[in-house]
């Protein structure tokens, strides 16, 4: 269930990409593309954190829980680099 509302959510956000993409096209007002790519943006941020939190919920709590300490180093770094990723955009 998980899956087909992350994919519904995506293909909206394709939607609305490929509007941005016409409005580029169409010579659209500068502001008003901006404020478009903002709002892709946000539902990106948006589908990004719920997966996120999916897999802290799932991957991040098995690995926690378990007696592989390797495991557990793993996804934690997994973790680290994410937010490091995020930072440098």
């Amino acid at each position: 269930m998980e899956n087909e509302t992350t994919i519904r959510r995506l293909k909206t956000i394709e939607g609305h990409l490929r509007g941005v993409i016409r409005m580029v096209e169409e010579d659209a007002y500068c502001i008003d593309v901006i404020r478009q790519i903002q709002a892709v943006d946000a539902a990106l941020n948006k589908v990004s954190t719920q997966i996120l939190e999916n897999h802290l919920n799932s991957c991040v709590i098995t690995a926690i829980q378990g007696n592989d300490k390797k495991e557990r180093q793993r996804v934690l770094k997994e973790i680290t680099e994410v937010f490091e990723m995020s930072a440098k955009v």
